[in-house]
């Protein structure tokens, strides 16, 4: 019998993305879809006419603690929490794609609003599963990572005991337009979209703070000085992909590393990270789960260059990664391997 699995917040990007992924999974049936209001679910995604029948409902906890042993929250960040703090102790295991449950108290509160569920922020699992493999496989709650902070995470750990505090790191980071959201704002309009490439909240963007928090915490000497992120995402004209690159420099000790031999020994066992010997382009990540890496060392000043698909990598296949480890499956069931690009 396959384990009943809901989605609250069905009708985003990564709501649609989710959905496919558990159309043809082994082992997980969707049987629950919440929304803002009710619906049929080929009206808010005509793609999925004669493919799924199944009608979306106005979101209540009640129901879904009923009909489902797993449920995806993809929410706006804020209310991921009101949700979660409802279903918590019911025997139901989430994975929350919004932010609410990423990062410390302190960390949220500075740049969100205050939380609403400070236990809850106490017991969730931060869902990159390189690095958290055995906490995800024990979780209720998951708090599934941010697509710049998952991207940009991955390429930098392997240093993380490399870099000269005193340098920090700087990360120029460019996501499709589909990182935006699925709600139509002034700066995602086509004619402002189009062949124009923009940076935004400059120094300020909330992912920065994920960043730093869980790159200073996976440092072995992560109680002397952190190292400081500065971070400046960019809007690019394309549907979906993100590539990032980050900028540090190497303490003495490691100014000759070959930084591809430090990934492929850091990743050997890692079935979805690629370690390129050039340089990365969204095309090779786009529909797939991997999270492509290449580095290069010059003279102790190290550019590391990061490519994921921002929905899938970065939100609903990670996700389901989590969700996979969560119930003791292999958690590469149902991730996609091949994109559609050429």
């Amino acid at each position: 019998m396959k384990i009943s699995v809901g989605i609250i917040g069905i009708s985003g990007y990564t709501g649609l993305e989710l959905v496919k992924l558990l159309i043809n999974h082994p082992n997980f049936e969707l049987c629950y879809a919440g929304a803002t209001s009710q619906n049929e679910l080929e009206d808010i995604f005509p793609s999925l006419k004669n493919v799924l029948n199944l009608k979306v409902e106005v979101a209540d906890t009640n129901e879904a603690k009923k009909r489902c042993k797993l449920l995806f929250l993809a929410l706006p960040h804020t209310e991921g929490m009101k949700v979660a703090k409802e279903l918590r102790g019911s025997g139901v295991k989430i994975v929350d794609l919004s932010a609410d449950y990423r990062v410390s108290l302190e960390n949220y509160e500075r740049n969100y609003c205050p939380h609403l569920d400070k236990d809850g922020l106490k017991d969730a699992v931060y869902g990159l599963v390189e690095i958290n493999r055995n906490k995800i496989k024990t979780a209720n709650l998951i708090a599934n990572p941010g697509c710049y902070p998952t991207c940009s995470l991955l390429a930098l750990l392997p240093f993380a005991d490399m870099l000269e505090p005193k340098f920090g790191v700087m990360i120029d980071a460019k996501s499709g337009l589909s990182g935006a959201g699925k709600s139509l704002k002034q700066t995602s309009h086509f004619v402002n979209v189009n062949e124009n490439v923009n940076a935004y909240s400059p120094l300020t963007h909330r992912h920065e703070g994920e960043i730093k928090e869980h790159l200073n915490k996976n440092r072995k000497d992560c109680l002397k000085d952190d190292i400081d992120v500065m971070f400046v995402p960019h809007l690019v004209p394309l549907t979906r992909g993100m590539l990032v690159s980050s900028f540090l420099v190497l303490k003495d000790e490691f100014k000759g590393i070959d930084p591809l031999q430090i990934l492929r020994d850091f990743y050997k066992n890692e079935k979805f990270i690629r370690i390129r010997t050039e340089p990365v382009s969204t095309k090779f990540v786009s529909g797939t789960h991997f999270c492509d890496i290449f580095a290069i060392n010059k003279n102790g000043k190290l550019w590391i260059n990061g490519g994921i698909d921002n929905l899938l990598r970065g939100a609903s296949s990670q996700a389901l990664a989590n969700a996979n480890l969560m119930f003791g499956f292999d958690e590469s069931l149902g991730l996609p391997l091949v994109g559609d690009s050429i």
